[in-house]
């Protein structure tokens, strides 16, 4: 058996796709959302295109089966969790690196207000840990983060994830990696043990 590795982008790309300044909006994040406000609706489907439409391409032109794993770093760990635990059915398992843990409340503010409006009640959909605490089953959460990330405490949130795992009764795999931060080296030290968390998920499947 192998293993098909698939690395979607952050955002929508083409002519006449909204744009806007920051690392936080528009074609550096998509945060993985569905928007629903002007001018990001007309494209940022982002959700949609992870969940259902990329997948549907990659069963039409390769020898795969259904059965998925996801795991996302910083803004695509968010992603990835959002993308687990809205759609629980579709992924065997889920992990990230140093994800923005609660997006609403964190990194995401910005984003959420352009793409979803003002209203929290419509972020609760989109961030990891409402979704956590409002899931009617348990997750197995896996999470690798830099005790020296210079976004911890404000932006990523952590502990935000921890007490909505324990509030909701999931288990959360959470390693505090000492010396490392937000960068490439961070990422290319652990996603080689994310990358065999999943396939050995995989192969029981």
């Amino acid at each position: 058996h192998g293993l098909v590795l698939v690395a979607p982008d952050t955002s929508p790309r083409g002519p006449g796709v909204a744009d806007a300044e920051g690392d936080d909006i528009g074609l550096s994040a998509s945060f993985y959302v569905d928007a629903t406000q002007a001018p990001w609706s007309a494209h940022y489907h982002m959700h949609t295109y992870i969940t259902e439409e990329l997948p549907a391409l990659i069963e039409a032109h390769f020898p795969v089966t259904n059965a998925r794993s996801i795991v996302g770093h910083s803004m695509g760990g968010h992603g990835a969790l959002i993308c687990a635990l809205r759609h629980p059915a579709r992924y065997h398992s889920v992990s990230a690196l140093a994800p923005i843990c609660s997006a609403s409340r964190g990194w995401g503010r910005k984003a959420f207000h352009a793409y979803l409006g003002d209203e929290p009640a419509a972020w609760k959909e989109w961030d990891a840990c409402d979704l956590l605490r409002a899931a009617t089953r348990r997750f197995s959460l896996r999470v690798d983060q830099g005790d020296a990330d210079p976004f911890l405490a404000d932006r990523l949130q952590p502990d935000l994830l921890r007490a909505a795992c324990a509030e909701g009764g999931h288990a959360l795999d959470f390693r505090m990696r000492p010396g490392y931060d937000h960068g490439f080296y961070f990422v290319a030290s652990f996603i080689g043990d994310h990358i065999a968390h999943h396939a050995a998920t995989l192969k029981s499947v």
